[in-house]
Order: C-alpha cells, then structure tokens, then sequence
C-alpha cells in the first residue's frame, strides 16, 4: 500500500512521540525535545516551552489508544480528535513537500497540530483498510509500537534495538 508523504510523515512522528513513552522516557528534557523536532521538523508555532514539552508528553497516551484501537474504535479517535482542533485547511507547498493539505493553522500550539495530523494521517489507514499496519513491538519486553510499510507486512519489532535483541536470542537458542 502506497501512501502519501505527508501520511508517512506524520504516522511515523506519532509512534516515534508515543514510543519516547517507554522508559526511560525519550522525551523528559528540552534536549530530548529538540531532537524530535530535529526527526520531524514541524511548520508554524514551536515555542519549546516547558509547557509545549508537557503538552507533547500529555498526548501520547491519547495517540497510542488511536493508532492501536481496532478499526471502528479507530475513527471514534480519529472523530473525537477532529472535534478537539481549531480547523484552518489549507492547501500548501514547502520546504521541497509538493502541495499538501495543511488542517490547522501554524499559529495553533503544535500538540494541536500534531494531533490533528495524526487524526488526518489516519482517516487514510482507515479508508485503505491498513490498521493492520500499526502493530505492538513483538519483543516480549517491550510495549512499543511500530509502523509498517513493508510489502509483505513483516516487520516485528518497533526499533533496531528489539530486532537486534531478539536475533541474538534466537542465535543463541538454536546454539543450544
């Protein structure tokens, strides 16, 4: 399944923000702050205020129940999301992005913006039918979830870490 850039984008900048969750949290500090904004450089309004960190930290639980809800619980998220933003649609162009549609004005707080483009990325997952795609990390000590975009939908594990750990695992079991 083929999906526009800016859906990627923006499913990949939530369950990056939703596994920063997992401990140690990868998101407690300014300096963690600014390298997702670093990862998924964001448009309009950042003011990198303790207030905007917290905010940020304050969404997560609320993306990990829409991306992991099954698919009619799904667009219950996805509608209650859209209720909760201050709409300012808007057809844009920029930073080499061809034209895309921009739902939320740049001057609204960017948790706004980030779960309006969240909500947006996922009425696509919706309508193709591909909630399958967004899974839990299948690492039994992990509770990250991951995004995938493989043909044949093999991906596992949510980090390098995880599948690293679980090859070296397996490598090992098998030498026994």
């Amino acid at each position: 399944m083929a999906f526009t850039d800016d859906t990627v984008e923006a499913m990949r900048a939530a369950v990056h923000l939703v596994n920063s969750a997992e401990l140690p949290d990868a998101l407690a500090t300014g300096a963690d702050f600014d390298a997702f904004l670093e990862a998924f450089p964001y448009t309009g309004r950042i003011d990198r205020s303790a207030d905007e960190l917290d905010a940020m930290r304050a969404l997560r639980p609320r993306l990990r129940r829409m991306l992991l809800a099954p698919r009619d619980a799904m667009v219950d998220g996805i509608n209650g999301a859209l209720k909760d933003v201050s709409f300012d649609a808007r057809v844009v162009r920029h930073d080499g992005a061809d034209w895309h549609l921009h739902a939320v004005a740049d001057e609204r707080p960017l948790p706004e913006r980030v779960l309006a483009e969240t909500a947006m990325a996922l009425i696509d997952i919706v309508r193709a039918d591909e909630g399958s795609r967004i899974a839990v990390c299948a690492d039994d000590d992990c509770d990250g979830i991951l995004f995938d975009l493989s043909r044949n939908r093999s991906r596992r594990y949510c980090s390098t870490t995880c599948t690293n750990r679980n090859a070296v695992a397996a490598y090992r079991a098998r030498q026994r």
